[in-house]
């Protein structure tokens, strides 16, 4: 994806860590990132021209309530495999129309794309945005013959925020969910740059808003559960972020063992640019997400 992708960090004295300082400086990408806005700026515009050489994709509404709709791009042929992304923006901002820019390369490679949305926080939870992430995934595992995709090969992803929603589509208990929802719903999940212990999210003063208790923490943090399936986890994170996501990262994989496949590194990519390889015909991060989608 062309943009002014691999920029330096900005150069800051670390705080003490612990402190609510440490957590800022790590966590908020807008004061890490000179061209926070820019690459924002540049994911919109993408997406409207992805949209328009996409003239078959088609919003779906997988529930009744606010933002609870998806952007379905298919593949020429049936039964193909599905490739689901959740956006970031902790919890808080962005939509699904600032990422359609993620299906096309996937779309050439025989994969359906749905890119999901969800109302945004604070004025949603973070449990209820879960709760609607669990049912645009149990919608499309339902509505896969009339979408022409393989219920079998659905493989769900995120960035950030998105991440994290990732490690709870695994964590998800699906026939808890509802009684014909298979254990193995999900056949694999690429999380990137994602938050798995929100225990130091709820520290960082710029995220108050989310007002994450100790009680929220510990039941939104997927790092402390247990995955309730089989599915393969591929985890990437951008060499140049900060300390506390690579921590994130490498936590979820050594809680994970039996599910992480593979950490795959990103060199030189930062916390906006992490995800850019979805773009990029041949990427490691494109490689990674067709692994997942193999039978």
């Amino acid at each position: 994806m062309a943009t002014t992708r691999r920029s330096s960090t900005a150069a800051a004295a670390t705080p003490k860590p612990g402190t609510p300082e440490y957590f800022e400086a790590h966590y908020n990408t807008s004061l890490r990132v000179p061209e926070f806005h820019a690459i924002q700026a540049h994911w919109a515009q993408a997406s409207v021209e992805a949209r328009h050489r996409q003239p078959r994709m088609r919003t779906l509404a997988y529930g009744n309530q606010p933002g609870e709709t998806l952007d379905f791009f298919p593949a020429e042929s049936a039964d193909a495999p599905l490739f689901v992304f959740m956006h970031g923006g902790y919890w808080r901002a962005l939509n699904k129309s600032d990422f359609s820019w993620v299906a096309p390369e996937l779309v050439k490679q025989g994969v359906s794309v749905a890119v999901v949305d969800y109302a945004l926080a604070p004025a949603n939870p973070i449990e209820g945005i879960v709760r609607q992430m669990l049912a645009a995934h149990a919608w499309l595992y339902r509505h896969a013959d009339d979408l022409r995709i393989d219920r079998d090969r659905i493989v769900t992803s995120g960035h950030s925020a998105g991440g994290h929603l990732t490690a709870m589509m695994i964590a998800a208990r699906w026939p808890q969910w509802g009684e014909d929802l298979p254990r193995d719903l999900i056949h694999g999940g690429l999380a990137i740059s994602g938050l798995y212990d929100l225990d130091p999210v709820s520290k960082a003063p710029f995220l108050a808003s989310l007002a994450l208790t100790p009680e929220r923490v510990e039941k939104l943090s997927p790092a402390w559960m247990s995955p309730g399936s089989h599915a393969r986890l591929i985890t990437a994170v951008g060499g140049d972020e900060s300390g506390e996501f690579k921590r994130q990262t490498a936590l979820i994989g050594e809680r994970w063992p039996d599910n992480l496949m593979r950490d795959l590194p990103l060199p030189g990519l930062n916390h906006m640019t992490a995800c850019d390889g979805f773009a990029e015909p041949g990427s490691a991060l494109l490689n990674a997400a067709l692994d997942l989608l193999q039978d």
